[in-house]
């Protein structure tokens, strides 16, 4: 398929799936006889990756250090999986960090909550 059905496909601009390729993040994507990429299905699960990566909150640096490895073939298997294995648990320490804050937020509004219906029943 061609850039412009692929950027509806991954929902990413043109501008950004070049962006990628000048990182080398997306690469070996072949072109068809006028020079226009072709990209395949692969290239889209990919890219997925990718966005689950950055949604995760991977540096984007860290995202070329892993699709470098991945170009280079299955011998960089135990590295990828370290880095991954790192981001992994960087974003649990994260996940609970963020569920502290929530629960923070939940006792602040039990405690206005509390203050509000006390005032109603004095009131009434």
């Amino acid at each position: 398929m061609n850039i412009s059905a692929f950027s509806r496909l991954t929902g990413l601009s043109i501008h950004t799936l070049r962006y990628y390729e000048q990182l080398g993040l997306i690469d070996n994507i072949p072109r068809n006889a006028s020079g226009h990429r072709q990209y395949r299905p692969a290239d889209a699960e990919w890219v997925c990756f990718i966005g689950r990566l950055k949604h995760t909150g991977m540096p984007l640096a860290q995202i070329v250090d892993y699709a470098r490895l991945r170009a280079r073939g299955d011998g960089t298997l135990a590295e990828r999986h370290q880095l991954l294995c790192q981001h992994r648990d960087a974003l649990q320490q994260r996940l609970a960090e963020e569920q502290a804050h929530l629960q923070a937020l939940e006792n602040k509004l039990a405690h206005y909550q509390q203050q509000l219906q006390q005032r109603h029943e004095k009131s009434a």
